[in-house]
C-alpha cells in the first residue's frame, strides 16, 4: 500500500524554478488523504509562485505515475491562513499593519512617485538607485509598480529568478544584485508576458513582503518606486514603514502637471515629506549637434510644480537617444554612458538627495 511517506518523496521532484527546492519541503503541498485508489493533495502557492501554478500541477499530475497502486490524483488549490509574518506571497489577505514597522538595517527608504505614466518614473529610479551606489552607499530597490514591474529589464535580469531562503514563517526573497545595487521586482517572479490581475488586498500584501520579507541586509537607502497614480500601493507603503520622504516625478507638459498636482498633494496629506519635483524629458539633445537643446515638450512645468508647493527642483533630466544605442537593453546611463550629460544629472541629483537627508558616506 501506498504510504504518505512514498508519495512525498514520489512529489521530491517537482521543484519551484527559483530556489529549486521541492515544493514538499517548501510546505506549498499538503497530503489530504491517500488511498489505494487515489490521492488527495492541497496545493497552496504562495503569491510570487503563482505563476507557476499551471506547471506544478501538471508536474504532480506526472509524478503519481511512478506509483503503481495510484490511478488518481486530485488537486485541492487552497490559501494559507493570513498571518503577520506569513511565507513569501501569502501576506496577501491579512489586514493593515498597526503603526509603522522600520525595515531592519535599512535607513532610509524614499519613493519615486508620479501622477500619470509615461513620464519616466522607472527609469528615475532605476538611475538614481545606481547613481547612489556609485557614490558608494549600500543601495536596494523595490520595484513597487506590481502591475507594470519594467525594472528587470532596465537593470538587464528580466531572465533571472531570485532565490527564497528558509522555508514556513521564515522564507526569504533574495534581491538579486546587478549593476552595485539589490533589487525585488514582481517583474522577476511572472512570466514576461503574464498580466497581474489583483485587488487591493493582494496588493498590500505583497509590498509589504517586498519591504519585510526580502533579505535586504543592510542599506543606505531602498528606493521605491511606485506605480503612477494615487492608489493602493501608494496607501500600503505610507501605512507600512517609516518614510525619509519621496520625490515626485513630472515632465514639462500640463496633463502631466496636473496629475503631478494630485499626487504631491497626497502624499503631504500622508504627512509624507516631499522632497522635490524631478522634470524629466526637459529637452531633447541632438546627437549630431551636442551643443544644442530642444524643449519639444514645452517647458517650465517641473519647476512650476515647485514653486506652487514650496519644494526644491531637484533636477531636469534631459533626453538623449544615443546614449542607448548599441546595449540592447535600457541599461542605465550611469553605467552606460557615465560621461553623458544624463549620467552627470543623475550624479548631482544623488548628491542633492544625500544633502536633503544629511545622509554621509
Amino acid at each position: 500500500m501506498t504510504t504518505n511517506d512514498k508519495v512525498l518523496n514520489a512529489f521530491d521532484s517537482v521543484k519551484d524554478v527559483g530556489s529549486g527546492r521541492s515544493i514538499s519541503d517548501l510546505g506549498w503541498l499538503k497530503i489530504i488523504s491517500v488511498t489505494p485508489e487515489k490521492i488527495v493533495v492541497r496545493l497552496s502557492l504562495p503569491d510570487f509562485a503563482q505563476a507557476q501554478r499551471d506547471r506544478i500541477a501538471n508536474e504532480i499530475r506526472e509524478s503519481i505515475k511512478s506509483l503503481k497502486d495510484i490511478e488518481e490524483v486530485q488537486i485541492e488549490i487552497g490559501n494559507s491562513s493570513p498571518s503577520d509574518q506569513a511565507p513569501i506571497g501569502q501576506a496577501g489577505h491579512g489586514g493593515q499593519a498597526q503603526g509603522l514597522t522600520p525595515i531592519p538595517n535599512v535607513k532610509n527608504v524614499l519613493a519615486i512617485s508620479s501622477g500619470k505614466g509615461g513620464v519616466g518614473k522607472s527609469t528615475i529610479a532605476v538611475n538614481l538607485a545606481c547613481a547612489l551606489g556609485q557614490k558608494g552607499f549600500k543601495v536596494g530597490l523595490l520595484d513597487a509598480d506590481i502591475y507594470g514591474p519594467n525594472t528587470p529589464y532596465m537593470l538587464g535580469v528580466s531572465e533571472i529568478t531570485p532565490e527564497v531562503s528558509g522555508s514556513g514563517p521564515e522564507q526569504k526573497i533574495i534581491p538579486i544584485e546587478t549593476c552595485g545595487i539589490g533589487m525585488v521586482s514582481m517583474g522577476l517572479l511572472i512570466d514576461q508576458n503574464q498580466p497581474v490581475i489583483w485587488r487591493g488586498p493582494m496588493l498590500n500584501g505583497i509590498i509589504r513582503q517586498f519591504l519585510y520579507q526580502a533579505s535586504w541586509g543592510e542599506r543606505d537607502f531602498l528606493i521605491v518606486d511606485l506605480p503612477p497614480g494615487t492608489g493602493d500601493a501608494q496607501l500600503s507603503l505610507a501605512q507600512a514603514v517609516p518614510m525619509a520622504g519621496v520625490i515626485i516625478v513630472t515632465t514639462p507638459q500640463n496633463v502631466s502637471l496636473q496629475d503631478s498636482r494630485r499626487g504631491l498633494a497626497m502624499f503631504k496629506q500622508m504627512n509624507i515629506p516631499v522632497l522635490g519635483v524631478i522634470e524629466n524629458m526637459t529637452y531633447f539633445i541632438p546627437p549630431d549637434q551636442p551643443q544644442k537643446s530642444y524643449e519639444i515638450f514645452g517647458s517650465g512645468g517641473g519647476n512650476q510644480l515647485a514653486k506652487e508647493n514650496n519644494v526644491p527642483l531637484l533636477a531636469q533630466v534631459p533626453i538623449e537617444s544615443d546614449i542607448y544605442s548599441g546595449t540592447g537593453k535600457d541599461l542605465p546611463v550611469v553605467h552606460t554612458s557615465r560621461d553623458s550629460i544624463t549620467a552627470k544629472v543623475f550624479l548631482e541629483l544623488a548628491g542633492t538627495v544625500c544633502n536633503s537627508l544629511s545622509v554621509k558616506h
